[in-house]
């Protein structure tokens, strides 16, 4: 069981970091994104459905640690969306709309507290009753969606894991934007005019390990350096390090921007050259 899911769990991380490095637009990339995540987790349902659990230790590890991490994936995906199609234009409604969104989150976390404490202090004594399929216990709080799944591929706690797993993550989402919201503000209040960085991450990358390989910052590091293009230009460039291995990987034209910029400059000369 493990074997097969951390190869199926290793591949959909591998085709979300590709979709991350290609597509720039979040909207965009959650739309793709989550298509994936269903196929993945309907190739494990298969699996779990066809050849079952060896013993119930096994079935409470794969519904208290291994389902959880995928769904997991798919509410934070699902949230990130809502929030993104449904955030106001106007600065200061942004920063109401994102503290509304941490108030949300703080209330699931409030409203199943002693569930947290469970989870999170690695307690296990009543995993039979949480993470056993057909076993449930209408007072250990229940999310309405038990009922609505198929209990052949679900038990009363497993999405609860997934939701706190996912919650965390939309929390440091939600404050990162908070936080870039504020820094935006504080931009403006000091009549500083960032440079926006229209082009894809990958060739902003390609971009600096070419000034980083020429040393033309001196002694600086590639994370220092990739630091400063990302506050210069308002971009967060992710595994910077992963996305030039993706670009040491192709099998042709490893530096197609740098070739078009030189392309582009090139045609500028010539056409200034006719004027």
């Amino acid at each position: 069981m493990d074997k097969f899911y951390n190869e199926i769990l290793y591949n959909l991380e591998v085709e979300i970091k590709k979709l991350e490095i290609e597509t720039d637009c979040p909207i965009q990339r959650i739309e793709t994104v989550i298509p994936i995540i269903i196929q993945y987790l309907s190739e494990v349902k298969v699996y779990v459905l066809k050849n079952g659990f060896k013993n119930i230790e096994e079935e409470i590890h794969f519904f208290k640690k291994l389902k959880p991490t995928i769904v997991s994936k798919l509410i934070y995906y699902n949230a990130i969306y809502k929030i993104e199609t449904k955030k106001p234009n106007d600065k200061k409604a942004i920063r109401k709309y994102l503290k509304q969104e941490l108030k949300k989150l703080k209330r699931y976390f409030d409203n199943n507290l002693e569930f947290y404490k469970y989870y999170r202090t690695k307690n296990s004594f009543i995993d039979e009753k949480l993470f056993v399929r057909g076993k449930h216990d209408i007072k250990l709080s229940l999310d309405t969606i038990y009922f609505e799944t198929d209990h052949r591929f679900s038990t009363s706690h497993d999405y609860k894991i997934a939701k706190i797993i996912a919650n965390d993550l939309i929390q440091i989402y939600v404050e990162d934007q908070l936080n870039n919201n504020e820094n935006n503000k504080n931009n403006e209040k000091n009549n500083c005019s960032p440079l926006i960085w229209t082009g894809n991450k990958t060739a902003l990358t390609e971009l600096i390990y070419a000034l980083y390989s020429q040393g033309v910052f001196g002694n600086a590091s590639i994370k220092v350096i990739t630091k400063t293009f990302e506050h210069a230009f308002n971009v967060d460039l992710g595994d910077f390090y992963h996305t030039f291995m993706e670009l040491k990987s192709r099998k042709i034209n490893r530096t197609k921007f740098l070739e078009s910029l030189r392309d582009a400059l090139i045609k500028k000369m010539d056409e200034q050259e006719e004027m």
